[in-house]
């Protein structure tokens, strides 16, 4: 065990230089531009220079390098007062800086025996402390000293020669076994004997087909065939009749031909062989232990439990399952969001959970299983629970169903919904719930990862969600169907089932087509219609064939000429020029040599489910913003600046007020479409001004979005208490956000 956990500690700092490298790069050219630029640009690169000294900072945590994370705390606390213009920029600061980056390659190349603490870490520290601490006004006329530095000088600040060359390793890079690599070239190699008989039988082959193309022409033209058959039959031509003489041609050509089967097989097999092994490796060289994406969802899961005021344990079965590096990639996001999403919306905090004699800390359990060449990724916690009575609401409010449709879908099909876009049971929009989206993220990345989802949950015990994956994203196993004269392959993993429906059966329900299939209505599309093909003039015997797609309410029957077989499948991608074709995820070529569209199921279900071209929904966003007013209040003249103009440049029409109580003044005069509001203001502050608004019966229902530098958990807490429909923290300001919480308040 300790073997294992050493080695696994070898990678993670392994990964973490390379992670190191990138912050180091970004950070060192952020501040040569910081010394080449005046003005509005130099906010822009202290808030990214400040947030890779910050990313750094917690990476060193995470593998245990204390002096690296010491520096980084400095750098990034003289990084801060520089962007709150507190501390003065200089030539001497830039001098420091450069140094500290110096020094932070150093310690991370260097092994545990050389990375001890050094009075030159010590000295930097402290001077970088009284950098920090010194204040504007003691820089040359009270201001900023923008002056770049001297050449002298910035060759002071270049690092030094020891220093390794981290910057230059490449972000896509992983670390190989020496051998797995050897073995790899050997195999390789190898490829060289299959190569040298693959070009014999081609030759043999070619004489074969002279020889009997010789022969058709002396046999067609009349002519005997002793010339050219001479040199193996001449004693028997002499002495036979021209029938005997056909004879012994054919039985040699059938030896000959016998022959060439037998060589021709066993060079198939052998170089069969050696590709396996070959794509075997290959692979492998590929593949990372699940561990190494786990380590950074621990460290997520504690800083997003204290924000919340919970104690939640993390805990993961199976780190050592090996996975695709290409799928740890695209899971990372999601996974993200699942935990997210387990902290917000299911476990409780410890006074509830003591009321439910629950333990005080709660359990979130992310186990890994491989079976075959898939695996599964379970995330499980002990909390609350789904309420289904709030999915059932939020589905009505967002329309996604008729009522009485709601009120009549099984356990099943109402969990299925929480994957929608848009749909969330959060009573107010932060930077990390409510929006609707986490979710609908991640059945996007398990859907192009050619996997399938399902949601188990139990109230009060908990809830689980079960994402199956392929294994590696080189190979698949695909379903081949026929439509006319073309081929198509469809991903077995999205593939339900495949079967037949009598013509007599099929029914028409609200102008749709559909079948039943275990006692459920499902919708039935002909997949000539879906990729606008034209439909087979040939009419169906009584039956058709449907390939039945998805799981749930997504669950649609598509009607194809054959099935045809199931089989391996190799990906290709279509290159730049189509990179995002509609209906199509990539290429695969069969065995006859003959090139088939891969069909991408997830688009497949849209483009089924909405055969009409959509409106832009951009186009419906502006005309509805052109009847909507919003109302934006902020003390601050800059910020109320910036965001009337972000609001009037997406169409809103845009009143703004200095404080609670001009705000209010204007509300009881004018009826607005939303608030967005301030908190730290004077008279009335955000809170106040929204308890008063839902006090007020003509107000109640106005959406209020408070955006704010009060960050912590307990002014998110207060909002909630106070009636605000979303908070948004200013440090973690995008417009886009903004606009999409809007959006979905009205």
């Amino acid at each position: 065990m300790a073997a294992g956990r050493d080695e696994f500690l070898k990678k993670l700092l392994a990964t973490f230089r390379v992670e190191a490298g990138e912050h180091l790069e970004a950070m060192g050219s952020g501040l040569l531009s910081l010394e080449r630029t005046t003005g509005a640009e130099r906010t822009e690169i202290l808030e990214r220079i400040f947030r890779e000294a910050h990313s750094l900072k917690g990476a060193a945590r995470a593998v245990s390098l204390g002096d690296v994370e010491r520096l980084c705390h400095s750098l990034e606390s003289l990084f801060g007062g520089w962007k709150a213009n507190r501390v003065a920029i200089s030539a001497a600061s830039f001098d420091l800086v450069h140094e500290a980056l110096d020094l932070l390659a150093q310690l991370v190349s260097a092994d545990a025996a050389a990375r001890t603490t050094s009075p030159r870490l010590d000295g930097l520290i402290r001077k970088l402390d009284e950098a920090r601490r010194a204040d504007v006004s003691s820089a040359e006329g009270g201001g900023r000293d923008v002056r770049p530095p001297l050449a002298s000088e910035a060759a002071r600040s270049t690092p030094s020669a020891e220093a390794p060359a981290l910057a230059s390793l490449a972000a896509g890079t992983i670390r190989v076994q020496t051998a797995k690599l050897d073995s790899i070239m050997r195999e390789t190699e190898e490829l060289l004997g299959p190569r040298l008989a693959a070009a014999q039988r081609v030759l043999e082959l070619r004489e074969t087909r002279t020889l009997l193309e010789n022969w058709r022409k002396h046999k067609e033209g009349g002519r005997p065939v002793r010339r050219f058959w001479a040199d193996e039959t001449s004693a028997l031509l002499e002495q036979r009749e021209l029938s005997e003489t056909d004879s012994v041609f054919f039985k040699s050509l059938d030896a000959r031909l016998a022959k060439l089967e037998k060589n021709a097989c066993a060079d198939q097999r052998a170089l069969a062989g050696i590709v396996d092994n070959l794509l075997h490796d290959v692979k492998e060289s590929q593949m990372l232990p699940f561990a190494s994406l786990a380590e950074g969802l621990r460290k997520l899961v504690r800083d997003l439990a204290r924000d919340h005021g919970k104690d939640v344990e993390l805990v993961v079965h199976g780190s050592d399952i090996a996975v695709d590096r290409r799928i740890l990639e695209e899971m990372k996001a999601p996974l993200q969001h699942l935990l997210r999403n387990a902290i917000d919306h299911g476990i409780e905090s410890p006074r509830v959970r003591e009321e439910k004699r629950k333990p005080p800390q709660g359990t979130i359990t992310v186990a890994v299983s491989q079976r075959d060449n898939r695996i599964e990724i379970a995330t499980s916690d002990d909390g609350t629970g789904i309420d289904l009575s709030a999915i059932r609401a939020a589905a009505r409010k967002l329309g996604l169903l008729a009522g009485e449709d709601i009120d009549a879908l099984s356990e099943n099909d109402l969990l299925s919904l929480i994957f929608q876009s848009g749909l969330s049971t959060s009573p107010m929009i932060t930077e990390i719930s409510g929006r609707g989206l986490g979710l609908a993220i991640v059945r996007e990345k398990v859907d192009g990862l050619g996997g399938r989802i399902a949601v188990e949950t139990h109230r009060d015990a908990g809830t689980t969600i079960r994402v199956d994956l392929p294994l590696t994203l080189a190979t698949f196993r695909g379903v081949l169907v026929a439509i006319g004269e073309r081929r198509f392959m469809i991903p077995a993993s999205s593939v339900e089932r495949v079967t037949r429906a009598a013509v007599a059966e099929i029914r028409t329900v609200e102008n749709r087509e559909t079948i039943s299939l275990d006692g459920r209505t499902v919708s039935l599309v002909r997949l000539s219609d879906v990729l606008e093909l034209p439909r087979s003039s040939a009419a169906p015997a009584g039956y058709t064939q449907a390939v039945v797609l998805g799981t749930g309410l997504d669950r649609i029957a598509f009607c194809v000429d054959a099935v045809l077989s199931e089989q391996e499948v190799l990906v290709r991608s279509l290159g730049p020029q189509l990179a995002r074709v509609r209906n199509v995820a990539g290429a695969s070529v069969l065995g006859t040599g003959e090139v088939v569209p891969v069909l991408n199921v997830p688009d497949l279900m849209k483009s089924a489910a909405r055969p009409a071209v959509q409106p832009s929904r951009t186009s419906e966003i502006a005309a509805e913003a052109e009847q909507q007013s919003i109302l934006v209040v902020e003390d601050s003249i800059t910020s109320r600046t910036l965001l009337k103009s972000i609001l009037e440049a997406a169409g809103y029409s845009v009143a703004t007020a200095v404080d609670g109580i001009d705000a209010y003044t204007q509300l009881k005069t004018h009826p607005f479409d939303l608030i967005v509001s301030d908190i730290e203001m004077p008279r009335m502050d955000g809170f106040d001004l929204t308890a008063k608004v839902r006090a007020d019966p003509s107000l109640a229902d106005t959406p209020v979005v408070l955006v704010t530098a009060l960050a912590s958990r307990e002014h998110r807490e207060r909002g909630i208490d106070a009636g605000a429909n979303a908070y948004i923290v200013k440090s973690d300001f995008d417009q886009s956000n903004l606009l999409e919480v809007i959006r979905q308040l009205l």
